[in-house]
Formats: structure tokens, C-alpha cells, sequence
């Protein structure tokens, strides 16, 4: 499946989509920093965990594989995984909790932190495999995952929720890790 129709360039909804849950959170600084901290760690540990397993994924001499199933996928398919991605998810996961506990002064928030960070990448993998909209070019006849193929061409939905799209699936993968951050924050210091 093709990588990003977007190319390299990140846009707003990228940026939303990676930082949004972490911006808002912040706002909750003067009231509750403890929580504030955690939620944005937390949040911020998921996106950097998919953007590095992403990364770290694409050298991977290994075919990756659906999570959901295991059958072999092409490189930048949604939901295709490696242990090398995998080991690039924890080690942007850990560097992220890290961060937020070092800079926070809570120990705690740095194996809890890494822990949702992996999590948010696992989740927003699954949602990629299972509901991601997947379509194909009607020019090049290749497989993407946007309505508008890279050529310019439009493309016919062939399966997966059309309307979400990788951004709404790394929302909703980094809103679950500030939701599970923020009840991890609350269990831990109630």
C-alpha cells in the first residue's frame, strides 16, 4: 500500500493529529500539572512510538506482517509490522517517558509512559489493519490509503471505513494513550 499521499511535508492534520491530545492537555498545566504531565507524556509517547516504528520499520530486511492475522503485507501497508519496527516503537516510546519523567520529577510516569506510548503505536496498528480506508489508484492501479492517489488521480474504495484516514487513526490512537495516561495518573497518585 502506498506510504502517505502527503509525501514527506507534515500538514495541520498531521500536526493535529500526533499533538493535538498533548496541546489541550497542556492547557491543563495551572490546574492540574500532575495530570497535565501525564496525559501529555502519555500522548506524546504514542505518536512518537508510530512515527518510529514507521521508521525504524522501513529497514527491516523482513516482510512485514498484518497484527491482526499475521499474513505478509508490502512495506507501508497500515497494520504491517516487524520486530524492527517494533524495537524502534519501544525505543521512541522509552525516550519520550523518559523525558516527561526527568522533566516532571515522577518516576513513576517513565515505565508507565513507555508502556502506554507501545500500546498507542500496538492500537493505532490494529485500527490500521482492521477499519483504515484502503483504495486503489484508477490511473497507476496501485494501493493507497487516500481518496486522491499521489499521481492526482482519483481512486475507488476497496475497503475499511472510507472516511478514516491515517490522521483520524493517529488521533484516536494517541487520545487512547492520554485517556489510559490520565487513569494510570489517577490509579497511581489518587
Amino acid at each position: 500500500m502506498s506510504h502517505d499521499a502527503k509525501g514527506r511535508r507534515r500538514d495541520h492534520a498531521q500536526v493535529l493529529a500526533n499533538g493535538g491530545v498533548a496541546a489541550a492537555a497542556a492547557l491543563l498545566g495551572p490546574t492540574a500539572p500532575g495530570l497535565a504531565l501525564w496525559i501529555v507524556t502519555g500522548s506524546l509517547a504514542a505518536a512518537a512510538a508510530d512515527t518510529w516504528a514507521t521508521s525504524v520499520g522501513t529497514w527491516s530486511r523482513v516482510t512485514p506482517r498484518l497484527i491482526l492475522g499475521g499474513r505478509p503485507v508490502p512495506a507501508g501497508t497500515s497494520g504491517g509490522v516487524t520486530v524492527a519496527g517494533c524495537a524502534g516503537a519501544a525505543a521512541g516510546a522509552l525516550l519520550v517517558a523518559g523525558a516527561g519523567a526527568l522533566g516532571g520529577g515522577d518516576a513513576a510516569l517513565l515505565p508507565a509512559a513507555a508502556l502506554i506510548g507501545f500500546l498507542g503505536m500496538a492500537a493505532d496498528a490494529v485500527l490500521g489493519a482492521a477499519l483504515q480506508g484502503r483504495f486503489q489508484c484508477t490511473v497507476c492501479r496501485v494501493a493507497t490509503e487516500w481518496p486522491v492517489h499521489r499521481c492526482g488521480a482519483a481512486t475507488t474504495h476497496q475497503g475499511g471505513l472510507a472516511w478514516l484516514d491515517n490522521d483520524r487513526v493517529n488521533f484516536a490512537a494517541t487520545l487512547g494513550a492520554g485517556l489510559l495516561a490520565a487513569l494510570a495518573w489517577r490509579w497511581l497518585h489518587a
